[in-house]
Parts: structure tokens; sequence; C-alpha cells
């Protein structure tokens, strides 16, 4: 324990040198708003304006593309079509496809989605994982293998390895479940063949599930979060991974895996995950889930650390950027709310709807902050997929499914616009101290 505390103590910065030199921890300055360090084309993320000087919140927008998500979704809807193929075309190309270069994209897709020979045997069943994301981003690493020229980073060659990675990411991710389920669970071995005919959401539902049946509206609800998940500006932790590691001119696999580890994290992609196991506490705990005053103080205790998993964190409240509202939760809550009325869970449904309407008071009421929050879009999603009836661990792989669009569009942004290594300063604060030979050591 002893040996510990000296550890801990030997990387310990005070808090003070952050203040003297100015240091933007988290590449965010302290009135919340993100360091500039790059410029994008792909998406924006828009939670606030500046006036004067001051942060003013303002309800969320996410463009892709200059192009309003939201209208995005509501187009598909009406249509009663799915949009991630086409997503995916405008975000890597930058424009939107018509008919035929969309039908045309969806068949090379479809052409793509089939792993290479073996792969799954070699690379999947024999060294399962307990964890699957762990799993992809050594599926990830494994196709480097499987192709003649992977080095390179020539833009055509570049761009047949995303599409490559994002057509195959749904096998990928329903494989390594169907390994995990019958090597660590003792479940049948279930692995259905991606069909040429369905498109990247239906396919995996119909891979994941054993007797590869899904209904009309499970996939569309599906196609519309990976619609919602694709792209969130470069700033987000994995997208700017992406350019961190792209920018010392490696190659695409490697880039794409150290995302796939950044989106790991409970703070990132994870957070859906931390929602789900937060509302089974909660759950829990709380006897009338309806009841406006118990949902309150157990809120405050998680904030006081006195229940909860002892972060102190409401997961799946506030962001870094959105302030009033976060358009992706909107967009998701009301296909919860319908789903919910379908599968008979209206009950756990409205205590969501209760959290999200108190959080943000209780919130300010026991941190006496001013600070304005939002349900984000990790908040309803878990329960979303629940209601699919697909387990808490896919949670956050559905979102890298989703996400691969927005890092392979970023890998290429930063090979085009990109000329330096990216590499930001640390300031040493450490004293000088003398050397001291061995036998003097105490």
């Amino acid at each position: 324990m002893e040996d510990m505390k000296r550890l801990k103590d030997n990387y310990t910065i005070n808090a003070h040198f952050y203040e003297k030199y100015e240091v933007n921890r988290g590449l965010r300055k302290k009135d919340g708003t993100g360091v500039l360090t790059g410029l994008t084309r792909i998406g924006d993320v828009r939670g606030y304006i500046l006036e004067e000087g001051e942060k003013v919140p303002v309800p969320g927008k996410l463009l892709y593309r200059g192009i309003n998500v939201e209208r995005m979704i509501d187009a598909c809807l009406a249509e009663k079509r799915f949009g991630f193929e086409e997503t995916t075309y405008l975000l890597l190309f930058g424009e939107l496809p018509n008919q035929e270069e969309l039908a045309a994209f969806c068949k090379l897709l479809h052409e793509r989605q089939n792993l290479p020979d073996n792969f799954a045997e070699d690379v999947i069943l024999r060294a399962p994982s307990r964890n699957i994301m762990n799993k992809l981003a050594q599926c990830v690493l494994a196709c480097y293998t499987y192709e003649t020229n992977p080095d390179s980073n020539e833009l055509m060659n570049v761009l047949n390895q995303c599409i490559d990675l994002i057509a195959r990411f749904p096998a990928m991710i329903a494989y390594a479940y169907q390994a995990k389920q019958r090597y660590y669970e003792g479940q049948g071995l279930h692995m259905n063949m991606p069909s040429s005919h369905l498109g990247l959401a239906e396919n995996f539902l119909q891979m994941l599930r054993s007797d590869g049946k899904f209904t009309a509206a499970e996939a569309s609800i599906l196609d519309l979060a990976l619609i919602l998940h694709a792209e969130h500006g470069g700033g987000n932790n994995s997208s700017f991974t992406v350019h961190v590691v792209s920018s010392t001119g490696t190659d695409t696999y490697s880039a794409i895996a150290a995302a796939i580890g950044s989106l790991k994290g409970p703070k990132h992609g994870g957070a859906n995950a931390e929602v789900l196991s937060m509302i089974n506490d909660i759950k829990a705990n709380v006897k009338h889930w309806s009841n406006r005053d118990e949902v309150w103080d157990y809120l405050a205790k998680i904030i006081r650390k006195e229940a909860g998993n002892g972060s102190g964190l409401i997961y799946g409240m506030g962001h870094a950027v959105y302030t009033l509202s976060d358009p992706r939760s909107e967009v998701l809550k009301k296909q919860a709310v319908l789903l919910a009325k379908e599968k008979n869970q209206e009950e756990e449904m409205n205590l969501y709807l209760l959290i999200e309407e108190l959080a943000p008071q209780v919130f300010a009421e026991v941190k006496g902050e001013t600070k304005v929050i939002s349900a984000n879009v990790d908040f309803f999603s878990g329960f979303v997929y629940q209601m699919l009836g697909i387990p808490e661990e896919l949670c956050t792989p559905i979102f890298a499914m989703s996400r691969i669009v927005g890092w392979c569009a970023h890998r290429i942004d930063e090979l085009v616009n990109g000329s330096r290594i990216i590499r930001p300063a640390y300031r040493n604060t450490s004293e000088r101290v003398s050397y001291v030979p061995m036998a003097e050591r105490t």
C-alpha cells in the first residue's frame, strides 16, 4: 500500500501548476469551449454561440457535410427507407448520391460484407474475447495481413480499405459476440452469412440472431441509430485519435484500431452501457418509479456519491458541446417512446423521461452550479438497443459499427490536409534532482 502511494505521489502534479501555466486540460478552455486544433468539412456540432466572448446555450444541431441530420432522418422515415448507406456515401464523398450512385454504392458494400476466407475461423473463433470491442480491434489489425498493399496511403487505396472495413464491421461484431457466447457462456454457435439483398443494419440483426429473423420496424430503428452515431466532428476523442495517429503516416488499420480503443472507454462510447447499469441500480433502489420525490432523492444521492457506482455522475446527462439539447437524443427519444408502447415497457420509458426532467434540476441544487445540461444520445440509445433484444455488451460495438464511417472520413481528411505530425506541448514541472550512487541510496 505504501509503495502504491509513493508511486502515485511520483506522478501527481500540483493542481496550481495547471492554472499557473494556463493549461487547457482535456483541450478545453475554462468556459468549456474546445481548443481549436484543426479544420474540417465533414461534420459540425453546434450547441452554443459566442456573443461578446460569452457562451450562450442554443438548441443543438448536428450537420453532416452541411446538411442537418434531422432532415435526413425525417426523409428516411417519411419515405420508409433505410439511410445509413446514403449517410456513409455523403460522409465519405462529400455529397448526396443520386439513385444510380446510391444503388452502385450499396452493391459495392454488399459485395464486401463477407469476411476474407478463413478469417472467421482463424481470427475470431480461435481466439474469442470476453470483450467485443477488444475483439473488434484485433479483427481490424488482422485485416492488415489479408491485404497485398496495407501500408499504402494513396487515397484510392485508403478509400478501398475504408469501404472494406465499413462493410465488414457488422460481421466482425456479430461473429465476435457469437464466439463469446459459445466459448464463455456455453451457448450454441450460430454464424449466419450476410445476405446480398440486405442493408448493413438488416444484416447485423440477421447475423446476430440464431434464427436470423427481425422485423422491418426493428431494422428501421437500428438504421436510424446508425445514422445518428456516424459522425460527430473532428474533436470527439475517437475521431481526434484517428487524426493524431494518421498524422504519423501509419496504415489505415492501425489508425482505426486506435479509434476503437478510444471509443471503448466509459467516458466515450461506453457511456450507453453505463446508463443501463445506472438505470438498473435506480430501479432496484427506488420503490415507486413514478414518484418524483423518490427519484429526486436517489439522483441526489448519486450526485453526492452516496449511491450508484460512486462516481457522482448521472450517466447520459450533459455533453462537451451540446447545452440545451442533443438533437440525436431528441430523435432517439421519439423512437424509444413508440418502441416502448410496442414492447409494453412504458413504465420503464416513463422512468427515463422523469430522470431526464429531474436530473438537471437536482444537479443544479446539489452542486450549486448554473451549467445548462440535457440528455445526450447515450441516455436513450442503450434502452433502445435493450428493447430490440440487443445484449448490453454490444451497445458500444454498435456505436463503432456506425462511427467507423466518420473515422474513415477523418482519416482521409488528415491525409489530404495534414502536413505535420500532431504534437502538442507538455511542460515538465519536476524539480532538479541530483543523481545518487547506488551505495548511497536508502
